[in-house]
């Protein structure tokens, strides 16, 4: 697995809190840092690399020239001959017909995850998104026709007004996607939105409207043929994603790029979150970084946090040893109550049990 960050973005949003850089500025000396640290990293994936996920940021700001070379690198680098998902994230505005066509020409892409947060207007204003409903709608067209054949959709509840959200979810069924990720809006602490919030600009749903418009999103999915394999993450059949159901797993991957994170299967690194910063530590041969090395506990607590997220849950015998009996002592009151089924493998979150996952792996830490 190897993610690639791309920070630039036109504009912030008003609810992120992930790092990015809202520039014009030429972006080819970043370019040419991502590629020099793919060199630098090349012996830290020893097997072939399966997926490949450009992420931001925007990452539809580089020109296809650029991700050309970005994508040579990998070739020349990494063992390719296995890859079975490489995606793109992409903001509807920049997936024109130009761009899509020689994005489809590079020979590697075969996944598009387009943003489109909302089909309203006037949520799309509220976010400080650049499209608009139209343009959202024409970009996944325009997707599918260029040859994409798995294009996933990102979507936000808990936006004001329960009937947009019905009509959003409405407007995928008619859309040919195969994947959705649809997340809760949170506040974040520092960002646009937190303020306006605070200002009284801005007035969010009750948590009891978020938890019915989430509701209504299990309902729609299962009268639509879409499954749900995560708290946020739902497909058509055998179109899951493959690269982010492995962070949950903890699949051991390589991150480059400002701000991008690695993962070897103990240690956790994290490369400077400053995209000045990073191409001048490139430069010296040395990626500025920090790291923190998991103990044991740090491992299981972090496992109990991913497992309890998705629809599959917890894998006993990927529980060690030491934890073990401490585990099924501790879910067993989240059984008795219906939030937690056990199987004779797993300890899997029910439908409810999905919107408390974080706060019944807080109790199950130790």
């Amino acid at each position: 697995m190897i993610y690639v960050h791309i920070p630039y973005c036109h504009r912030k949003c008003t609810y992120c809190a992930f790092y990015s850089v809202v520039t014009a500025r030429e972006k080819q000396p970043y370019v040419d840092a991502v590629c020099r640290e793919l060199t630098m990293r090349r012996d830290e994936v020893s097997s072939p690399v399966r997926t490949v996920y450009f992420g931001g940021g925007t990452p539809s700001l580089l020109t296809a020239g650029q991700l050309g070379q970005i994508v040579d690198v990998l070739y020349k680098e990494f063992d390719m001959s296995g890859v079975e998902e490489v995606t793109l994230e992409a903001n509807p505005e920049d997936l024109t017909h130009h761009f899509l066509a020689d994005l489809k020409g590079l020979g590697l892409f075969n996944r598009l995850s387009i943003g489109v947060q909302s089909f309203h207007d006037e949520d799309l204003r509220m976010l400080n998104r650049r499209h608009d409903s139209e343009q959202a709608v024409q970009a996944v067209k325009r997707a599918v026709a260029s040859g994409f054949g798995n294009v996933s959709i990102d979507l936000i509840y808990g936006l004001p007004g329960r009937g947009y959200w019905l009509s959003n979810l409405k407007k995928v069924s008619e859309l040919p996607v195969q994947h959705l990720s649809a997340y809760a809006l949170t506040l974040e602490r520092g960002t646009i939105l937190e303020r306006q919030v605070e200002q009284r600009r801005v007035a969010l749903p009750s948590d009891e409207e978020s938890v019915q418009q989430y509701e209504a999103l299990l309902e729609w999915a299962a009268a639509n043929g879409f499954e749900q394999y995560e708290i946020s993450n739902f497909c058509r059949p055998g179109y899951k994603a493959v690269h982010n159901s492995h962070y949950w797993d903890r699949t051991p991957y390589l991150g480059v790029g400002a701000a991008a994170h690695s993962f070897d299967g103990m240690c956790r690194r994290w490369n400077v979150a400053d995209a000045e910063r990073y191409i001048q530590s490139v430069a010296t041969g040395h990626v500025e970084h920090d790291s923190e090395e998991l103990g044991v506990k740090d491992a299981y607590n972090e496992y109990l946090m991913t497992a309890l997220r998705t629809v599959a849950g917890i894998e006993k015998e990927k529980v060690a040893e030491p934890f073990v009996e401490r585990l099924r002592k501790g879910i067993s009151r989240f059984v008795a109550v219906g939030l937690i089924e056990e199987t004779p493998t797993h300890f899997r979150p029910t439908r409810q049990g999905l919107l408390h996952a974080d706060g019944i792996a807080a109790e199950l830490f130790v």
